[in-house]
């Protein structure tokens, strides 16, 4: 019953929450360009940032793991924002990509992707370490830096993923599906509301997560998962995760997509043609 009405809860407060910064004196800054030309609304980041971080937080088994939810996914969230916002700017467009941003610092400049990297990563950490933990000395060590790992790179995965309308939050959708049973699986209940309930406007090119919606989705359910493994497992998702990133840098996911019958289908189902 508690998962139904947290993910009840994030689906009513999410779109609601759209709306209200739609028609805020903020709506102007928040309007982009997407990859068809159309102008959209990055309202949807800071919305599903804030109803999947908290009612994932009120999912947690115990107040430790509800803290970590919090820590990383506004965390994630809130430096994700300021990427949206400063990044956009005229004078950092040309500091891309990681290289770019170590650029931007050589010469003196916070970029916002270097605020993001560095933001994210931070916030995992402190929320890896935050996870409840029988270990101690340096196994602890390891165990915290694995959970930091998934948690950063489960954020950055998502925002990769977040180059068409409606493709992060079915991913979330079909990550979240899976994790959604045993101690911890009450984390995922709000973040899938959350996205169902904004999967009709992203697809629909009325609004776009941004950073901050993909940052912060992601991060919390990377909490999820740490919050459910041990050392081996997360190695092992991390590994994964680490795999799909690495392979990003070489090789278009879109195209690899649009190739690929099956997945070509379920990312365009619900999509503008």
């Amino acid at each position: 019953m508690r998962r139904l009405l947290l993910a009840g809860l994030a689906a009513a407060a999410a779109p609601a929450i759209v709306k209200a910064i739609s028609t805020s004196q903020f709506s102007k800054d928040l309007e982009r360009t997407n990859f068809r030309g159309a102008t959209v609304s990055l309202a949807g980041g800071p919305a599903l940032a804030a109803t999947a971080t908290v009612t994932a937080a009120a999912g947690a088994a115990d107040v430790r793991t509800a803290a970590a939810v919090l820590t990383a996914g506004l965390g994630s969230g809130a430096v994700g924002l300021y990427d949206d916002i400063v990044g956009a700017r005229p004078e950092q467009k040309g500091y891309k990509g990681f290289a770019g941003h170590l650029r931007g610092l050589r010469e003196g400049r916070l970029t916002g992707g270097a605020a993001k990297i560095a933001g994210v990563g931070a916030s995992a950490l402190l929320a890896s370490a935050m996870l409840p933990s029988q270990r101690r000395g340096f196994g602890r060590l390891v165990e915290v830096a694995l959970g930091a790992g998934v948690i950063a790179g489960s954020a950055n995965l998502l925002n990769l993923l977040d180059l068409r309308p409606g493709r992060a939050l079915k991913s979330s959708l079909l990550v979240a599906g899976p994790l959604s049973g045993g101690k911890h699986g009450a984390i995922t209940a709000g973040p899938m509301g959350a996205a169902g309930a904004l999967l009709p406007q992203d697809l629909g090119e009325e609004i776009m997560l941004g950073d901050t919606g993909a940052n912060a989705l992601g991060a919390v359910l990377g909490v999820r998962v740490a919050a459910g493994t041990g050392r081996f497992g997360r190695a092992v998702v991390l590994a994964g995760i680490a795999a799909l990133t690495l392979t990003s840098e070489k090789v278009s996911f879109t195209k690899v997509i649009e190739k690929t019958p099956g997945l070509r289908e379920v990312d365009g189902w619900g999509r503008r043609p």
